[in-house]
């Protein structure tokens, strides 16, 4: 059988294009392909290739043995749109426009639905790949803006939007609408809420169970994205949605798991629905994932372009968090009955390694070496330059990350890198800097007693168990003078830093 190359390049020669011209085409290697996955909520020990025991994932197990796992991969933020700005626009959270979640509606009134949007200058990896002639499509979360405002995804990069355009409306499964594009696609008659609470009775699967089911669209439209444009290179960025509770699985996925898990319900006390086996329905959204990931791999390979495609994949942040004195955490969720963390402080949330350190794997036969593993810190900010580096696209300036390319293909780690950085304003404010193998954080910083540094030795320490501060004078310094270059002005999402920046008055919507 002909290559979708060799087919391309006869027709080349058949038109009107100077023979010198024809000639160079025919003979250009194609340029590679990225699929780019990312899990919500996925903690750090929740799939078998990081140590996950109770929930089966091979498909993501064989990515790992077919490719890289990565031990310190860090998110952008330790929740969902900050995290994905991040990612999308290779700048760490002191320079990011979006630093929290915060819904579009509360400064742009004119929006019912999305967060608070990315500005028109801000530039996407997807733009680049968009300008160098890739396809460029999404299908999952967005959460960097509505509909017809700067942050649409459209207007960031990508031919093709299909899902959820604001993280909210993602918190059901069984919504009444997805987004092709601008188009409201209506998939439901009714919408599956995300939050009840059933305090007494017998909690029903079925009450909760809606008609059409979200993500089977989702990832049915990323395996046709793969069909379709099996002829030119693209770049394909799957947000999925799970593990993010409300737990909502349909029940054959539920049905894989033991029943003697659940000895009790989930009431919905701490958030989103109630759920009549709410261990198997958690397990059953990470063998779902884990499925889609099995999809994607399997559609590259029978559109023939496995063998050109780097495959990544990983989570936007750690696995729910939970409050004290609450067996449950958030939707249901149980992070201690899975050691979702493993032995990592923290949850989604913190900037403590078990809100930020994510699963993260590499595929890209050929370049990247079978079943290796590497221990180069590293985080989301790297992936602009990274994925510019992989498709031979130039890298804009003013980029936070640093290419994991030789890292990637060959095993080599980051000397001198740049410090990784968080400046996260939510959940009473956190910043957190990673130099070398210590970790400097700081909490409580928007109470009125903001925490003092606490300094970690993560080669020693990843649990965070023994703070060193008292031992690291200049390394606190240090970190202080960076925040101080790093951190720049941010009035839609302040964080006063004591010893670095001065407070801030926070922007208003008109």
């Amino acid at each position: 059988m002909r290559s979708p190359l060799l087919i391309v390049a006869i027709l080349l020669l058949c038109s009107g294009l100077p023979a010198s011209l024809r000639e160079a085409i025919a003979t250009e290697a194609p340029r590679p392909n990225v699929v780019f996955i990312l899990a919500d909520d996925l903690g750090w020990a929740e799939v078998g290739c990081y140590g996950q025991k109770k929930i089966p994932t091979p498909n993501i197990d064989r990515l790992a043995a077919e490719g890289m796992r990565f031990t310190q991969h860090y998110s952008g933020a330790p929740v969902c749109a900050p995290s994905r700005c991040v990612l999308m626009t290779g700048k760490h959270l002191g320079h990011a426009e979006v630093r929290g979640n915060l819904g579009a509606k509360f400064i742009y009134p004119q929006f019912t639905e999305g967060q608070y949007p990315i500005s028109e200058q801000a530039l996407t990896v997807a733009q680049v790949f968009q300008k160098a002639g890739h396809a460029t499509g999404a299908m999952g979360k967005w959460g960097l803006g509505p509909v017809g405002s700067t942050g649409d995804p459209n207007r960031k990069g990508f031919d093709l939007f299909f899902g959820y355009n604001c993280q909210t409306v993602a918190h059901t499964y069984y919504p009444l609408h997805l987004w092709r594009n601008a188009e409201r696609i209506i998939i439901n008659d009714r919408e599956i809420p995300e939050r009840v609470k059933q305090p007494a009775g017998e909690v029903i699967l079925e009450q909760w169970i809606g008609k059409t089911y979200a993500p089977k669209l989702m990832i049915a439209e990323a395996e046709k994205f793969i069909t379709t444009h099996r002829d030119r290179p693209f770049f394909l960025y799957l947000p999925f949605i799970e593990p993010h509770v409300a737990i909502h699985p349909p029940r054959e996925s539920v049905e894989k798991f033991p029943v003697e898990w659940d000895t009790e319900p989930y009431r919905g006390e701490y958030g989103y629905l109630p759920h009549p086996r709410p261990h198997a329905g958690y397990a059953a959204m990470i063998s779902d994932l884990d499925s889609y990931v099995g999809r994607v791999t399997a559609a590259l390979a029978q559109a023939g372009v496995a063998e050109r495609t780097l495959v990544v994949f990983s989570s936007d942040n750690g696995a729910t968090h939970g409050a004290p004195g609450i067996k449950f955490h958030s939707g249901g969720a149980d992070p201690k009955f899975f050691n979702s963390t493993a032995d990592l402080r923290g949850y989604k949330g913190s900037v403590y390694e078990g809100g930020l350190r994510v699963p993260m794997i590499v595929r890209w036969p050929g370049r990247v070496k079978a079943g290796t593993v590497n221990d180069t810190p590293s985080y989301f900010a790297d992936w602009f330059p990274t994925l510019c580096d992989v498709a031979e696209l130039p890298k804009p300036a003013g980029l936070d990350g640093e290419s994991l390319l030789s890292v990637m293909t060959g095993g080599m780690s980051l000397t001198n890198r740049k410090p990784m950085i968080w400046v996260f304003p939510e959940y009473e404010g956190q910043v957190a800097v990673r130099l070398g193998d210590l970790k400097l954080v700081r909490q409580r910083l928007s109470t009125k007693k903001p925490g003092e540094w606490e300094v970690y030795d993560i080669a020693q320490d990843r649990a965070e168990q023994h703070n060193i501060a008292t031992l690291h004078a200049a390394a606190i310094q240090q970190a202080e003078e960076i925040l101080r270059r790093e951190v720049s002005e941010n009035k839609q999402f302040p964080l006063v830093i004591p010893g670095v920046n001065a407070p801030q008055t926070p922007a208003r919507g008109n």
